[in-house]
C-alpha cells in the first residue's frame, strides 16, 4: 500500500482514475482540490481523503504532501507561458520527498497544431530539467492517444468525462478528413484500459519510463474510417475532406461543425473554439502527433488492451441504429 495524491481529482480523468484506485482497496489516496469539500459526503469517494489546497503555496503543497509516495496531476492550465501550478506541485513533491509524480498529460506525445496543450510542455522542460544532473524525481508522462470512448457520443460509454463532438461522427455516419491523409495514424485507447494501466503503474516495482506511451490500438485514418463504417451496419459514411492548407488557415467550411459542450470553456466561445479545435486536432493527426508510444504495454505484457474494433463493435451493438 502506498499513500498517493490525486491533484485536480474532480475532473473527468481525475474522477476515472481515483474510482479505480480506490476499488482496489490498497491504498491511501488524497484529493488535492481548490474547493472546499462536498457538502454530500457520499460525491467522495470511499477510501479518500479531500483536502483543500493553495496551489499558489508551495509551503502548504509540502505539508500536504509528507509521507505522499505517488502524485498524479490532472490539473489543467490555460496558459503557455508557464505552468505554475504544475511547477509548485513538482517543487512541493521534491521538498516533501515524493518518490513518483505523473504531471497532467493524459492525452497526445506531440503539440504541434494543439495550443491549448502548450502548458505542458513547460512541465515536461521542467521535470527534465530537474533530472538533468541526476535522478531527483521519477516521473512518467502518460500518452493514451485519444480516448475511443468519445466515440460513442451521443450515447454514454464514460462515467465522468464529458463528451465532445469529434469530426468523426459514427452516430450521424459522417466524417471530416484531410485530403490524402489516409495513412496518417491515430493511437486510441479505451478509458478502461487507462484506468487499468494506472492501477498496474502504481503497483510496478521497475522505475517508471519517461515515456508513458499507453497504446490500446494504434491504426491508419483510412482503417479507422473503415472500422467506423463496419460497426454502424456497413453503411458508408458522408466524408467531407478539405487541403490540409484550409485547416491550417481556418478558411476551411464543410456542412457541419463538431459542437463542442466542453465545461472549461465559456458557452459564448464554444463556436468558434470548436472550428479552431477541430481544425487542429485534425491537422495534429496528419502530423501522427496522436500517434503514441507502446512503453507501457511493454512493461506490462500480461496485460490484454481492447481494440478499437473491439470496443467500438460491442458498444455500438447496444445503441440505436
Amino acid at each position: 500500500m502506498v499513500k498517493i495524491a490525486i491533484a485536480g481529482g474532480a475532473g473527468g480523468v481525475g474522477q476515472e482514475i481515483v474510482d479505480a484506485l480506490v476499488a482496489t482497496k490498497k491504498h491511501e489516496i488524497i484529493l488535492l482540490s481548490r474547493r472546499d469539500a462536498p457538502s454530500d459526503s457520499g460525491s467522495i469517494p470511499e477510501g479518500a481523503t479531500w483536502i483543500k489546497v493553495d496551489y499558489a503555496s508551495v509551503e502548504q503543497l509540502t505539508q500536504v504532501l509528507q509521507g505522499v509516495h505517488t502524485v498524479l496531476s490532472f490539473v489543467t492550465e490555460s496558459t503557455g507561458e508557464g505552468s505554475p501550478v504544475q511547477f509548485n506541485l513538482i517543487d512541493a513533491s521534491v521538498k516533501a520527498g515524493v518518490k513518483r509524480f505523473a504531471p497532467s498529460e493524459w492525452a497526445s506525445s506531440g503539440f504541434t497544431h494543439m495550443g491549448w496543450y502548450a502548458f505542458k510542455e513547460a512541465t515536461r522542460q521542467c521535470l527534465k530539467d530537474l533530472n538533468k544532473d541526476k535522478k531527483v524525481l521519477e516521473y512518467t508522462l502518460f500518452h493514451p492517444g485519444y480516448f475511443v470512448n468519445y466515440l460513442t457520443c451521443p450515447y454514454p460509454s464514460m462515467k465522468y468525462i464529458p463528451f465532445a463532438e469529434l469530426p468523426w461522427d459514427l452516430n450521424n455516419r459522417r466524417w471530416i478528413g484531410i485530403e490524402g491523409g489516409e495513412n496518417a495514424r491515430i493511437s486510441l485507447t479505451t478509458v478502461n484500459d487507462v484506468r487499468n494501466v494506472v492501477v498496474q503503474a502504481i503497483e510496478f516495482e521497475g522505475e517508471w519510463p519517461v515515456d508513458g506511451g499507453i497504446r490500446g490500438d494504434d491504426i491508419s485514418m483510412g482503417e479507422f474510417l473503415a472500422i467506423a463504417e463496419k460497426v454502424r451496419g456497413g453503411q458508408p459514411f458522408t466524408v467531407e475532406n478539405r487541403e490540409a492548407q484550409e485547416f491550417e488557415a481556418g478558411t476551411w467550411a464543410t456542412s457541419w461543425t463538431p459542437a463542442f459542450e466542453h465545461p472549461a470553456i465559456p458557452r459564448e466561445k464554444r463556436a468558434s473554439m470548436a472550428k479552431v479545435i477541430t481544425g487542429g486536432m485534425l491537422l495534429a493527426v496528419n502530423a501522427n502527433q496522436l500517434h503514441v508510444s507502446d512503453s507501457w504495454n511493454k512493461l506490462l505484457p500480461d496485460y490484454q488492451f481492447t481494440s478499437v474494433d473491439d470496443f467500438l463493435t460491442e458498444a455500438w451493438s447496444e445503441f440505436p441504429v
